[in-house]
């Protein structure tokens, strides 16, 4: 399934790539109810049909990668509703046939230009918790009880064919710590991406730099940024990024609205002009050194459809 090129391999070339938009936001647009623990995952269960739709339009909109639905698909949360191991990683492994079938259905009908990649999602152990500790970090678990809780899901996806890994929202330096061990352990290709406290640092309270220190030499890490974060914060961050790391950045942060992780409900943001879009970023941005942009929360594939015509090409002549 994964394609003759590698991320690395793009990014090497010169190629900017668009990424795909918020995934549960178009779930729910197409009536699913994701009050749930599971979140995106539950529709994995229940209407898998959906997700590959979702990933369709977002191909179909320009984004040049799809991230799979596998951020809040662990063993761990499935085995609430009685799912053996097995079973919940024949779900993981499904999440990433979903996209590639999509993938392989837009460029058969001509739909999208490739190449096309698979991002397999990991998200941080504070999805799991279901308490919004992803945005804080302020969980505490061992090198190696992290590795445990991780490794299953990354077999999974690597087994399953996915291009290469999107450790994605991560809130902990001791978490990306682990997560950079099973990268090597699996060698596989990955970026590495984190929410902020402010734009200086990570929501643990990590500086920004200290993330560069410790992912900047390591090959398998093709690119660096931020997620699910306001749009507000992205320039700045990425600045601090670009000072301090010699790698391609990542950007794919929220709408725009403002998120209450208490009651899980989103607002307006005081920190956003009316105006401000992914799209009217993305040159900033680029500017940066983004070379990877997408949306996040309650972005839309008409989103990404904008950001597409806005990105700049950095490919040779």
């Amino acid at each position: 399934m994964p394609q003759n090129t590698t991320l690395s391999t793009l990014l090497n070339a010169g190629k900017d790539l668009v990424l795909d938009g918020a995934l549960a936001t178009e779930l729910e647009a197409h009536g699913c109810d994701l009050e749930d623990a599971l979140w995106s995952a539950k529709v994995l269960l229940e209407q898998p049909h959906l997700i590959k739709q979702v990933h369709r339009d977002y191909f179909d909109a320009g984004a040049s990668v799809a991230i799979t639905a596998s951020y809040q698909a662990t063993p761990q949360g499935f085995a609430r509703r009685g799912l053996s191991v097995d079973e919940s990683l024949e779900l993981v492994a499904l999440s990433v046939r979903l996209a590639d079938e999509a993938r392989q259905e837009a460029l058969a009908e001509g739909s999208a230009r490739g190449p096309l990649l698979v991002a397999g999602s990991v998200g941080p152990y504070g999805a799991y918790l279901a308490d919004g500790s992803e945005y804080r970090g302020d969980y505490t678990l061992s090198a190696a009880e992290f590795r445990d809780f991780h490794r299953p899901r990354i077999a999974a996806l690597v087994e399953a064919g996915a291009d290469f890994l999107a450790c994605e929202t991560l809130p902990s330096f001791a978490e990306a710590e682990a997560l950079l061990a099973l990268v090597a352990e699996f060698d596989v290709e990955s970026w590495f991406t984190f929410t902020l406290r402010d734009s200086g640092h990570i929501s643990d309270g990590t500086p920004i730099a200290d993330v560069a220190a410790l992912l900047g030499a390591e090959p398998r890490v093709a690119a660096v940024g931020v997620n699910c974060v306001p749009l507000e914060l992205v320039t700045e961050a990425l600045g601090t990024l670009q000072l301090t790391l010699n790698k391609p950045l990542v950007a794919y942060p929220n709408s725009g609205e403002s998120y209450d992780a208490v009651t899980k409900t989103w607002g307006p943001s005081e920190g956003v002009q009316g105006n401000e879009t992914l799209a009217g970023n993305a040159a900033v941005w680029q500017d940066r050194g983004a070379r990877l942009i997408g949306g996040c929360c309650r972005t839309t594939p008409r989103d990404i459809e904008g950001l597409a015509a806005n990105m700049t090409s950095r490919e040779p002549a």
